[in-house]
């Protein structure tokens, strides 16, 4: 496993950081960055190695989340999305279905993206109503990464029985299925898109797993790797910085998220994106006048951790953060309630 870090933090140095800027600011990320990840088996973090995964344990793609976010955070922002439907399919009952996408998918060769509509709350969740032959799927799915850039798309929606389905979708507009782009203040090209699915129809064989709907508590931290985003971001700007505080500040931070249980998540990935906040302001600081002309590294750096605040995140994660940052209620906590 060192091997497959120091072969990711090459790439992030020697490839993606200094191609940063024209992603940033490109239509979509570059197909020769994710090829390079595909070359590297970092597709395959998860997968079962008689199909060419390496199966990597939570921490350590937790640190090639973090290496490669420091190095382009649109690319990882994209790569991230694929390994949920990768640790689907290596538990899907339905053997058939693995052996037909596993393989591809660890290569790189095959990508996938995330369709969570069927996990939020609202009258916009999306909904699969059972048809002969499979299942006719409506509703909207706001936030789909990676459009244009995956094959696929490991979709939840929720069934009339409230059973959380979980359904691979080929990746093609259709009469069904249409798309907006979302035009994001940073990771824009990572093509994240809004997704309307009418009577979009998906076959019983593409099924991956049925489950009875359990709403997130409200403890939900979201995910341990997602907060190694913010601290992708912070990493970056305390190396551009030089050795400075923010250094230590770094290290407790990872090891507050690597310490961190279902109850303690929550404020531990508030405090990632706090960091990550502070850092970029302290690059721009640093930097001084030029930093907040487009296209230098502390003004798109900024953006992003801008965009941190509020990506995967949860109500939990928010009072956290608004804490941390001073928000403590009253008026001022309803208006960022707004803002945010």
């Amino acid at each position: 496993m060192n091997d497959l870090l120091a072969r990711a933090e090459r790439l992030a140095n020697e490839v993606l950081f200094p191609a940063s800027l024209a992603t940033d600011t490109g239509a979509r990320v570059p197909e020769a960055h994710l090829q390079l990840l595909a070359r590297e088996g970092l597709f395959g973090v998860f997968g079962p190695p008689e199909l060419g995964g390496i199966a990597s344990a939570s921490a350590v793609f937790a640190q090639l989340v973090e290496v490669l976010a420091s190095g382009c955070l649109t690319t990882a922002f994209v790569w991230i999305q694929h390994h949920i439907a990768v640790q689907a399919l290596a538990a899907t009952p339905d053997s058939a279905l693995a052996r037909a996408w596993l393989a591809d998918l660890c290569a790189g060769r095959r990508r996938t993206g995330l369709a969570l509509g069927g996990l939020r709350p609202g009258p916009l969740q999306l909904r699969a109503r059972p048809v002969n032959g499979g299942w006719l799927l409506d509703g909207t799915v706001p936030w789909v990464t990676g459009w244009q850039l995956v094959d696929a798309l490991l979709a939840f929606a929720l069934s009339p029985e409230q059973e959380r389905l979980s359904l691979l979708l080929d990746a093609v507009p259709a009469d069904t299925l249409s798309m907006t782009p979302q035009r994001l203040v940073a990771a824009n090209a990572s093509c994240t898109v809004e997704i309307r699915f009418r009577e979009h129809f998906v076959a019983r064989e593409r099924l991956v797993a049925s489950e009875p709907y359990t709403p997130p508590p409200a403890h939900d931290g979201g995910g341990r790797s997602n907060g190694s985003l913010a601290l992708g971001v912070a990493r970056r700007c305390a190396m551009l910085i030089g050795p400075s505080a923010l250094d230590a500040e770094l290290r407790a931070r990872r090891a507050q998220l690597d310490s961190s249980d279902e109850l303690s998540l929550a404020p531990a990935r508030a405090a990632a994106v706090e960091l990550a906040g502070r850092a970029s302001a302290a690059l721009i600081a640093q930097t001084g006048s030029r930093a907040i002309k487009v296209g230098e590294h502390a003004e798109r750096l900024a953006r992003e951790a801008l965009f941190l605040l509020v990506f995967g995140s949860r109500p939990a994660i928010r009072t956290a953060l608004l804490e941390t940052l001073g928000v403590m209620g009253g008026p001022r906590l309803e208006l960022a309630r707004l803002v945010l």
